[in-house]
């Protein structure tokens, strides 16, 4: 291998409609219809869904939460609270600490990230945590 050259994995498309398809049912089984927003491990847009009765306004609040989560690596409820308001101003508003957003971790890469706006906090991370669980991903790097 180069000294200048990393191995990578990406998210297909198929890989985000398993998100988004997985993360729906998941909000139409406990009740809350959100926006899903999966994007890159830059942050990129890959897929979304506004579901019926979605709140308009939450498919910024869940892509902001995806590009929070795929640029620094971990949940969005890890970005520290002092700093938040700070790191929103300077990020044009681009990064939040409001719960909801989770990068996709596979064999120990950042792939992308899953954002999930219009539920109460701990519905969001569950429905983020079920399209995770579709594509056998997880929220933190494994060694």
């Amino acid at each position: 291998m180069s000294p200048f050259t990393a191995p990578s994995l990406r998210l297909t498309q198929a890989g985000a409609e398993a998100v988004i398809a997985a993360c729906a049912a998941k909000a139409t089984e406990i009740g809350f219809p959100v926006d899903i927003v999966v994007v890159d491990e830059g942050g990129n847009l890959v897929a979304c869904l506004r579901m019926d009765g979605a709140f308009t306004l939450s498919m910024k609040t869940a892509t902001t939460k995806a590009m929070t989560a795929a640029s620094h690596r971990r949940p969005t409820t890890e970005i520290d609270a002092e700093m938040a308001p700070q790191l929103a101003r300077a990020s044009g508003g681009l990064i939040t600490g409001m719960a909801g957003g989770l990068p996709i971790f596979v064999d120990g890469h950042c792939i992308g990230a899953i954002g999930i706006g219009s539920a109460p906090d701990a519905e969001d991370i569950a429905i983020a945590r079920a399209g995770l669980a579709a594509i056998g991903a997880e929220e933190r790097a494994t060694p």
